[in-house]
């Protein structure tokens, strides 16, 4: 049975992709995800301990608009647009190699229910390595201006030089994590 996904191959989504980016260009609105942390900070009231929450959140609500149609069109996605094999097509070798390290799951589900299983919130080290991560995004995303989807897809579209080097760090910081450090954590 052939799922919606296979209907929207790179050649059709790239493109919407790059259409939005226009059209959000036009209207002078700029694309990234990190920003909504800020302004929902600041809907609760940060502005009144720190300046950097200090600025008229009501002119970014139309972005907490697109952050509620990610989650739901995440959620509809995840739960009725994709196949039943719910799992990402990686190479064999690959699997093995998860699996001596303990990910049991590789190539079998989408997300390693090792890290991503309720069960793997009871466990008291994969809680701080999801804590630890979460608080280096969110500090690498304030600290570069952006997330990588603010970077990647709206500042290279718009052709600055700083979400350039911002990508390029990225991906080496990405290198570096699943070659080096993931392998000596695991």
């Amino acid at each position: 049975m052939e799922s919606i996904l296979d209907l929207w191959p790179w050649y059709i989504s790239g493109p919407l992709i790059a259409l939005i980016m226009l059209f959000l260009l036009f209207i002078g609105k700029s694309f990234g995800v990190s920003a909504n942390l800020r302004t929902f900070c600041t809907m609760c009231g940060a502005g009144k301990k720190y300046d950097f929450f200090k600025f008229d959140w009501k002119a970014q609500s139309w972005n907490l608009v697109f952050l509620v149609g990610t989650i739901v069109g995440g959620f509809l996605a995840s739960h009725y647009l994709s196949p039943e094999n719910n799992a990402a097509d990686i190479s064999q070798k690959t699997v093995q190699h998860l699996e001596t390290i303990g990910f049991d799951s590789a190539g079998k589900s989408y997300l390693p229910t090792e890290l991503f299983s309720n069960e793997a919130f009871t466990d008291g080290k994969t809680l701080l390595l999801l804590i630890l991560g979460g608080f280096l995004v969110g500090f690498g995303a304030r600290y570069a201006g952006g997330c990588t989807s603010g970077h990647a897809i709206s500042g290279l579209s718009n052709l600055q030089l700083p979400s350039l080097i911002a990508v390029i760090g990225f991906f080496i910081g990405g290198l570096i994590m699943v070659h080096f450090i993931f392998p000596f954590i695991f």
